[in-house]
């Protein structure tokens, strides 16, 4: 079946290293592909991460069957799908890249399907790689609480400038917050000052898909938004630059906006500057393992159910949209019984 190759939208950024050693596909299949991308984006509402890693998958599946002789989305059988993955795993990719790309096809042929761009859906055909998912490094409870210790101190320096007291705020509230609702740093990013009721120690959180749900936010991850939203954000609203001087220009408090998270130059705090801060500062804590925001978000989970949360609300916490998706957690503590049982039990 034909597809209308004149598909009014432009689709995000496709990766320049494949599209500059790919051909180009057949005019129809692009056209689903970019059909499918638009559909993942406006109707599904899925995050621009996510977005890209299912279109990156689906445009090799078609350069890959494009290379079998398929011109157009009905040409897309079992073979061809069964036969890329095939290539992935001799490739050595990882058993979840390669479930990843597998429910990429089948949303992308069931897509198909249903638009009428192709007969049938071989991807009811294909099925689920067996993977044995890697299970994610957490922090100890000693080393959490040595993240919020303070931070190990250089010889005596000047006064820092009141920006600089102001980043120190800033990162420290954001370090609460990550650990006590093990929020995603997007949904972190993406805070407005409205959305932390402090008197109530809630957090309105938008996740994938445009969801909204209410987190709970501990004490000191109160006392330390409060703390930011008193005696730092106006410092960095007011435009304060990198040596705590007034940046050129105008309309910094409009740049800021609602965002509750700012960056030194007073606009909404970017998704790279939560990274840094993350990895400085667990680099200080002596044994914790490296990791970023994502870590902080496996160990907040983990943590609730060491200490007796049941799944179902560890699910809602995260926004997890399936039960599925939190029971890693439980062989995570699973994991780390074992390994305190060998270390302690005189006969393990």
């Amino acid at each position: 079946m034909g597809v209308d190759p004149s598909i009014g939208y432009q689709p995000a950024a496709r990766p320049t290293a494949e599209s500059s050693t790919k051909p180009a596909l057949p005019s129809a299949l692009d056209a689903a592909a970019r059909a499918f991308e638009r559909h993942l984006r406006l109707e599904r509402g899925l995050s621009a991460h996510t977005v890209r890693a299912y279109v990156r998958d689906v445009l090799g599946l078609l350069d890959h069957a494009a290379r079998m002789g398929a011109v157009e989305p009905g040409d897309l059988d079992i073979t061809a799908l069964r036969s890329w993955l095939a290539q992935s795993r001799a490739r050595g990719r990882a058993g979840a890249t390669i479930a990843r790309r597998a429910a990429a096809a089948r949303s992308f042929t069931a897509f198909a399907a249903r638009r009428g761009f192709a007969a049938g859906n071989p991807g009811l055909l294909l099925a689920s790689p067996a993977g044995h998912p890697r299970l994610p490094a957490v922090l100890s409870r000693a080393q959490a609480d040595a993240m919020f210790a303070p931070a190990r101190a250089p010889a005596p320096t000047p006064a820092p400038a009141p920006a600089e007291d102001g980043i120190g705020l800033r990162d420290r509230a954001m370090l609460e917050v990550l650990y006590a609702t093990g929020i995603r740093v997007a949904e972190l990013c993406g805070l407005d000052v409205d959305d932390v009721d402090l008197r109530r120690r809630v957090v309105r959180v938008r996740g994938k898909g445009d969801k909204e749900r209410t987190v709970p936010l501990g004490i000191p991850a109160a006392r330390a938004v409060d703390e930011w939203r008193r005696d730092g954000r106006p410092g960095l609203m007011a435009g304060h630059g990198e040596a705590g001087q007034a940046v050129a220009g105008h309309g910094v408090a409009r740049q800021s906006g609602a965002a509750l998270f700012l960056g030194r130059r007073g606009r909404r705090i970017d998704p790279r500057t939560v990274r840094r801060v993350v990895h400085t500062r667990l680099a200080q804590v002596p044994g914790a393992p490296d990791m970023g925001p994502h870590g902080l978000r496996h160990t907040a989970a983990t943590h609730l159910l060491e200490g007796g949360a049941d799944l179902r609300s560890v699910q809602e916490l995260l926004g997890h949209a399936t039960l599925t998706t939190t029971q890693i957690y439980t062989h995570v503590t699973a994991e780390r019984l074992r390994a305190i049982y060998e270390r302690a039990h005189p006969r393990a």
